[in-house]
């Protein structure tokens, strides 16, 4: 007889207190692949893995007792009272005043509200401890170093911190900035602004060059931009990354999936890199001359 093993992700293991026997029960991936996008945003907001599959847990399905929730989720009990009592203080759940005490789920739309405002204020506190951070470091007694220049790489992952590393690139370049950017990645660099901070340098006396490759949503998005130095290539590139050059820094997108999702990025000053991507830039824009 052949036995056949299911995918342990599909498997979730649930305690019979009354038998004080272990099942195992087989789950719809529907439900949990339409939860993705809400579970990333909530990580992205601070809160742990578990921490997001309690207040989910709670907020479709009811109010329930720590004992059932620890259940459900296959976790141990003293990290499910931990969990929960760390949600109610970010107010995303309350006890209900009964026995056995019981927990509800804050509304998931103020619960959203509640996250972000909550990661404001950090971010502000930051911010307006910035000016003492600072000062404290100067401070410091300084070490007798010589600071040289240094060929250096840096891996960023994440589309915040990949956009943040973009930014900073076009605001601090002074002489020069080239862009490729693929159709995938033309979209995404509009929607977070980058595309509008490039078009604004391009009004200043720098040497700025957008190009991308062929597609109707490219060109949709560079006729929209209206600006003089970007524009299409029909040329076949293959799987060329996008990159950014400013001066003397490369940042170079990496995608995974044939192109259709991006994981992270590399930056780096390296010299030889840079070269060789400036000069593959200056081909390609000049290909359709």
């Amino acid at each position: 007889m052949e036995v056949t093993v299911e995918d342990s992700e599909n498997i979730v293991r649930l305690y019979d207190e009354s038998s004080g026997l272990w099942r195992f029960v087989k789950v719809d991936k529907g439900p949990a692949k339409s939860l993705e996008p809400i579970e990333k945003a909530f990580s992205r907001l601070g809160l742990s893995k578990n921490e997001i599959r309690v207040y989910i847990h709670i907020a479709r399905t009811g109010e329930h007792k720590a004992s059932e929730i620890s259940e459900a989720l296959s976790l141990h009990r003293t990290e499910t009272y931990r969990i929960l009592r760390d949600l109610e203080k970010k107010g995303l759940i309350s006890s209900v005043f009964e026995k056995p005490l019981k927990f509800i789920a804050t509304p998931f739309e103020k619960a959203v509200d509640v996250l972000i405002e909550a990661k404001k204020m950090r971010i502000n506190l930051l911010e307006r401890r910035k000016v003492s951070l600072v000062d404290l470091w100067l401070s410091l007694p300084k070490s007798e170093i010589e600071h040289e220049r240094k060929e250096v790489f840096q891996i960023l992952e994440g589309e915040e911190q990949i956009n943040l590393k973009a930014e900073e690139l076009l605001e601090n370049a002074t002489g020069e900035i080239l862009v490729f950017t693929s159709e995938q990645d033309i979209a995404s660099f509009y929607h977070s602004n980058l595309l509008e901070k490039l078009q604004r340098i391009s009004k200043k006396n720098m040497n700025v060059q957008l190009l991308a490759t062929y597609s109707p949503k490219s060109r949709f998005f560079i006729d929209k931009l209206k600006m003089k130095t970007a524009k299409c290539i029909s040329l076949d590139v293959g799987d060329l990354a996008t990159f950014v050059l400013a001066d003397e820094q490369l940042l170079l997108l990496i995608r995974k999936d044939n192109g259709k999702k991006r994981v992270a990025a590399l930056w780096t000053n390296y010299d030889a890199f840079t070269k060789a991507l400036k000069t593959l830039f200056h081909q390609l824009w000049n290909s359709d001359l």
